[in-house]
């Protein structure tokens, strides 16, 4: 029972953090884009920062296809981490107004002193907004589910509350967060300054974590063909 009582624990929203973030294009300037490097701030479960790269290949549907990694602040390097790679795809594109979709997937890895937690899961989110050259506004909304989890669990956790917990990978999931908010930003030449500002809820739409709110501030440079 304690066992199962930790794994519940870890099954809420903030396990943990939050969302996966990914780089925040603006559309309207990528014509002539041939890669994207960012960088970004954020502020979720924890304060984290992280490093993505994008590559833009000529297909008739416009698609971006990123890789992004991040860390939360913290002691110890690479305590936590996260890895996300996939797809972003502009699907609709009236006069300004536009439609993307993402298509991500997750390897995390979480560590406390009781447990050692290595997640895979996925990202799906739709953007829709109104894209100028120098600046665009868009609302978002998307969710990031914890897909299978591997429980390490150490020495402390055996002898403080459960001396026969069972290692392992562990399904069904161990949660999913639904978000929605606003991307927002302004373009230069080479430079993209975007920043996302949104809310996260449970999966069961009942429980939020301790802070439901993200903000993400990231800069992007765009390599010209």
């Amino acid at each position: 029972m304690k066992r199962i009582v930790f794994i519940v624990l870890l099954s809420t929203p903030g396990y943990p953090y939050n969302t996966a973030f990914s780089q925040t294009l603006n559309w309207a300037a990528l014509s002539s884009t041939k890669r994207i490097i960012n960088a970004n701030l954020a502020i979720d479960h924890s304060i984290s920062y992280g490093i993505g790269y994008g590559y833009k290949p000529n297909t008739k549907l416009p698609i971006v296809l990123t890789a992004n990694f991040s860390l939360p602040a913290g002691e110890i390097l690479f305590d936590d981490f996260k890895n996300k790679i996939g797809v972003q795809i502009l699907l609709v594109k009236k006069s300004n107004f536009v439609g993307s979709i993402s298509l991500f997937g997750i390897y995390r890895k979480y560590k406390t002193q009781l447990v050692r937690l290595q997640n895979f899961g996925s990202d799906m989110k739709a953007v829709l907004g109104y894209y100028k050259r120098n600046w665009f506004i868009a609302a978002e909304t998307g969710f990031d589910k914890a897909i299978v989890t591997h429980f390490k669990h150490t020495q402390q956790y055996k002898d403080e509350i459960y001396a026969d917990v069972v290692d392992g990978w562990y399904m069904p999931a161990t949660g999913g967060n639904f978000y929605y908010g606003l991307q927002a930003g302004y373009s230069f030449k080479k430079l993209d300054i975007p920043l996302t500002i949104g809310k996260v809820i449970s999966q069961d739409f009942k429980t939020a974590p301790f802070f439901p709110f993200y903000i993400s501030l990231g800069i992007n440079y765009r390599i010209i063909r």
